[in-house]
């Protein structure tokens, strides 16, 4: 669906730049100077449509990079909560050895073959191998 969804916008919008394309053919000269409009010194000549295409172009990177830039503060806290978690695994991984260490050996259950603390391995509830 998601496919679908894609190929719906992207190829009117494939359409409608290529329409755009050819029917902005003609070159413009942009100016990056402020000062001396007649002859300037830093400017371009180029097709209308190019340079629309690389000023969108360029905005969607700006975008990107903003988003990026703010969502540094949701990253952080994600891989420290990661960090905490692994921490807490390997915590909780001690002192089950620990207990199981300390429980006498009369205590014990025999576990058959195949079968770990809670359940089957590799299988989920549903006796589905994993």
């Amino acid at each position: 669906m998601r496919k679908f969804l894609t190929a719906l916008i992207v190829i009117p919008l494939g359409l409608i730049l290529a329409t755009f394309a050819v029917a902005n053919r003609h070159f413009v000269t942009v100016s990056f100077d402020p000062f001396i409009s007649d002859d300037p010194s830093f400017s371009a000549t180029m097709p209308l449509f190019l340079l629309l295409i690389l000023v969108a172009g360029l905005g969607v990177v700006a975008g990107g990079c903003a988003v990026w830039f703010g969502q540094r503060r949701w990253r952080r806290a994600a891989r420290r909560h990661e960090a905490d978690a692994r921490a807490v695994r390997g915590e909780l991984a001690d002192l089950r050895a620990q207990v199981a260490a300390a429980r006498p050996e009369t205590q014990r259950l025999p576990v058959p073959s195949g079968v770990g603390l809670y359940g089957p391995i590799g299988r989920d509830k549903q006796r589905a191998t994993l």
